[in-house]
C-alpha cells in the first residue's frame, strides 16, 4: 500500500464525532454503492446533502442492524482467522495520495498478503443473496473501493447470517470494475460535491424525503413558470398514473372473478396442485376520531399527534 496514508489510527476513530466528519471529506467505501445506485437505504441525492454539508449525516447510532454489525466486527474477524488460518489487524482510515478525495475505512488488513477482509453481518431473510458464489452488489463495490484507494489485488469478506451461518467469499482484483467506479466516483466529488450541481434524482422514497427537507421553505401561492421539459415529464407521469389505475381496475376484476368461482369455500386448488384462499378475517377495530373529539375534546387534544408537515405534489 505504497499510495496510501493512515489519516486516522484506530484510536482516533473511537471519538465517533470526528471519525463522522473525517468521512465528510471524501468518498468511502459504504458511499460507493450509493453513488453507484445499489443501496437500498440512500440515494445518490441524499448522499450529496451530506457532502456538501446541506444536511447532517443520518445518524444510525440507534439502528440496531448498525449497533450488532459494529459489536459482531471482531467476532466475524476472529472465525476468518480460524476458518483461513490468516493473520489480520485493524488498520483506521486511509487516504489515497493520489486522489485524496479517495477514502478506505476498512476493517482489517491481512498480514503478509496483499489483501484486505471485510465483516459483515445480516439477517436470516438476507441469507439468499450470499448463496454459492454471490454476495450483495454493493459490497462487491465497497471492496473493489478498498482496492482501488489501497492498490492491493484482493479483498475477502466475512459474513455471519442470522446469527448462526458463517461464509466467506473472495473478491479479485476487476480492473475493468475498477475504471468503471474510478469514473463515477470521481464525476460525483468533482461535478456533485465540489461544484456543488445536483445530481440526477431516482424514485426513491429516501430522495423524496431528502428533496422535501431541501425544499422545506417555500415561496407560498406565488407561480414559477416552468418549461417545456417539464411539461412533457407532467404528461409521462399522467399516462403512468392512467396505466396504473388501469392495471388496479384490472387487478380487482381478476380477484373478483377468483372469489366467484371460490363461492362459500375459503381455499381453492388448481390443476397443478397450488392452493389460493379466500379466508374470513377479523375486523378491524378503528377509532372514530370526529365523534371522539365532538364529546371528549380534552381527552382527544391530549393523544392526538400532529405529524410533521410535508409538501404535496399534484399535478
Amino acid at each position: 500500500m505504497k499510495d496510501v496514508k493512515l489519516i486516522m489510527t484506530v484510536e482516533q476513530m473511537k471519538d465517533r464525532d470526528a471519525w463522522l466528519r473525517l468521512r465528510t471529506l471524501g468518498i468511502g467505501g459504504s458511499d460507493a454503492g450509493i453513488i453507484a445506485g445499489l443501496n437500498r437505504w440512500k440515494s445518490p441525492f441524499q448522499l450529496w446533502l451530506e457532502k456538501t454539508g446541506q444536511e447532517e449525516p443520518k445518524e444510525l447510532e440507534n439502528n440496531e442492524y448498525i449497533y450488532w454489525g459494529r459489536v459482531l466486527e471482531s467476532a466475524v474477524a476472529q472465525r476468518f482467522m480460524e476458518e483461513t488460518g490468516k493473520q489480520v489487524r485493524k488498520q483506521g482510515m486511509l487516504q489515497n495520495k493520489t486522489y485524496p478525495w479517495m477514502l478506505a475505512n476498512v476493517d482489517r488488513m491481512i498480514v503478509g498478503e496483499d489483501a484486505g477482509l471485510e465483516c459483515k453481518t445480516t439477517n436470516s431473510f438476507a441469507g439468499k443473496e450470499w448463496d454459492g458464489d454471490t454476495l450483495p452488489d454493493a459490497y462487491y463495490v465497497q471492496c473493489h473501493h478498498y482496492m482501488m484507494v489501497t492498490g492491493t489485488s484482493r479483498w475477502y469478506i466475512a459474513c455471519l447470517i442470522g446469527g448462526n451461518h458463517y461464509v466467506q467469499k473472495t473478491i479479485e482484483r476487476n480492473e475493468e470494475d475498477i475504471r468503471a467506479l474510478f469514473a463515477l466516483e470521481q464525476k460525483f466529488w468533482i461535478e456533485n460535491v465540489q461544484q456543488n450541481k445536483m445530481p440526477p434524482v431516482d424514485g426513491s422514497t429516501d430522495c423524496r424525503t431528502a428533496l422535501q427537507q431541501r425544499f422545506s421553505q417555500t415561496n407560498g401561492d406565488a407561480v414559477t413558470p416552468l418549461s417545456e421539459k417539464v411539461a412533457q415529464l407532467v404528461t409521462e407521469l399522467q399516462a403512468f398514473k392512467d396505466g396504473e389505475k388501469k392495471t388496479k381496475e384490472q387487478i380487482k376484476k381478476l380477484e373478483n372473478q377468483i372469489c366467484v368461482a371460490l363461492g362459500s369455500y375459503e381455499i381453492g386448488e388448481l390443476p397443478d396442485g397450488h392452493k389460493i384462499s379466500w379466508k374470513t378475517q377479523a375486523g378491524r377495530t378503528t377509532m372514530d376520531s370526529k365523534k371522539l373529539k365532538e364529546e371528549l375534546p380534552d381527552v382527544y387534544k391530549k393523544y392526538s399527534k400532529i405529524g410533521k408537515p410535508i409538501r404535496v405534489l399534484r399535478v
